[in-house]
């Protein structure tokens, strides 16, 4: 499932004779990921429609895969590293961002052929020791928590992963992921701001998805946590739910927001989040991806290889049969009625639409 796909991605050289046996270890965010990646084949974590209507599909070992042709053929974009690539987000046609493993932020200016790095985990630990170090300049004592957590991040490494990104447009987006971890920019990825005491999370949950409904920007988390940004304070406050089990990610329309979780939960809300309906989605295994046609139909997919539809946005779902159906981690809307994108553990496929 997308947002709880933590594997080992590490790579290895060979060192001398004996090979294997005394590898050495190169860390993937030092590693271009390979050339060659299969769309048939390859595992891909997420896919998306960007502005441009090109497919952007992200996955393992840094693959980033391209298609212009509603999925017809695809071409492989060059990555400067091979850490697990999980999320990306388009405010333009060009320009874009993907977040993963290693606390990898990387950016496009040309669609998504060529990436660079903005960020990694060692960065980020950096910032956040800074942050809390001003913190406590300031007389802040209720800094000096922060500081030995951002303190141990430094020691462990860059093993903390950005599970979701999203951008309003080319200079403003935020990063989030495990451990309350959120940045955000307003530059363009240029500078980053840690923003992890501006939501209400004390206990440090795992952010897993970022997505704005309507006018509201939400945040998806772990134990049924949702925080709803308010402009006035500039703080994501907790949105309470009747839901205890992970959030995996939100879609909805200006009138209402629907999340998604384990092993089949979903839940709808027609008023901002004040209140929340469960709807029977039909589905056992763990909704992990969602997205909007562009006639207005919600369509979720689950880790069974599962597919559902709504038609009232989100008050209730039908079952829909895809050709050769995998576990999904992604889905995407191709444009008119093209049909659906799926990213999942072999590759992407294109059906048509329910």
């Amino acid at each position: 499932m997308k947002k709880l796909f933590l594997c080992l991605s590490s790579v290895f050289v060979l060192a001398g004779p004996w090979g294997p046996a005394l590898a050495a270890f190169q860390d993937p965010l030092d590693v271009p990921a390979l050339q060659g990646a299969r769309p048939d084949r390859a595992t891909l974590i997420q896919v998306i429609r960007t502005p441009g209507n090109r497919l952007v599909a992200v996955g393992r070992y840094g693959v980033v895969l391209l298609s212009d042709d509603a999925g017809q053929t695809w071409q492989q974009g060059r990555v400067p590293v091979s850490t697990d690539l999980v999320a990306a987000s388009f405010p333009s046609a060009r320009t874009g961002w993907a977040v993963g493993h290693g606390g990898i932020v990387l950016k496009t200016e040309d669609g998504g052929s060529a990436w660079t790095v903005q960020m990694d985990g060692r960065k980020a630990a950096v910032l956040l020791k800074s942050h809390y170090e001003q913190r406590l300049a300031a007389g802040d004592p209720e800094a000096q928590r922060g500081l030995e957590d951002a303190l141990r991040f430094q020691e462990e490494g860059p093993g903390r992963p950005f599970l979701d990104v999203w951008f309003e447009d080319e200079a403003s987006g935020y990063v989030v992921g495990a451990y309350n971890l959120i940045l955000r920019t307003r530059d363009g990825g240029k500078s980053w701001t840690f923003l992890g005491d501006q939501v209400d999370n004390p206990g440090a949950l795992h952010i897993n998805a970022i997505q704005k409904i309507g006018d509201a920007l939400f945040l998806a988390g772990e134990q049924g946590k949702l925080w709803r940004l308010d402009p006035a304070t500039d703080k994501f406050a907790l949105v309470p739910t009747p839901y205890a089990g992970s959030w995996f990610g939100l879609v909805g329309t200006s009138r209402a927001v629907v999340a998604f979780g384990l092993r089949g939960n979903v839940w709808r809300s027609g008023d901002g989040g004040a209140s929340w309906q469960k709807i029977d989605s039909g589905v056992e295994s763990t909704v992990t991806a969602g997205t909007r046609l562009d006639d207005g139909r919600i369509i979720l997919a689950t880790s069974g290889g599962a597919t559902i539809v709504s038609s009232d946005e989100g008050m209730s779902f039908t079952p829909f049969k895809v050709e050769r159906p995998m576990p999904f981690f992604g889905v995407a809307a191709l444009a008119g009625k093209k049909g659906i994108a799926l990213a999942g553990s072999r590759g992407v496929r294109i059906n048509p639409a329910p």
